[in-house]
């Protein structure tokens, strides 16, 4: 089993919804940065979001063993095999990660 790089690519924020359905001065998520790097395999890196864990385990747990020889879904979504392009399920502050397979092995 191979480790994965995640990277935080962008915070969003939906003004719109948020007016209409969040609470009193919500604004993008507070947790996670852009450019901030964690690893994982099977498990949770420490300091990330228990939220957005949930929402892209799957794709962790697949390239850590070995979805990176094959693009996802029957290349019509990523053209980079061993990388996957994600979001957390926040639908008012979606945050958007790469995970990228890496050769470093698991511990």
């Amino acid at each position: 089993m191979k480790r994965c790089k995640i990277t935080v690519l962008k915070t969003t924020f939906d003004k719109d919804l948020a007016q209409e359905y969040g609470v009193e001065n919500l604004g993008p998520c507070p947790m996670l940065q852009v450019g901030q790097v964690f690893y994982a395999d099977y498990a949770k890196p420490e300091g990330f979001c228990d939220e957005a864990w949930k929402a892209i385990y799957q794709y962790v747990f697949a390239l850590s063993h070995g979805a990176e020889k094959e693009l996802f879904y029957y290349n019509d979504w990523i053209k980079i095999p061993g990388v996957a392009i994600c979001s957390c399920n926040d639908g008012l502050r979606p945050v958007i990660f790469k995970i990228e397979s890496t050769d470093e092995e698991s511990k």
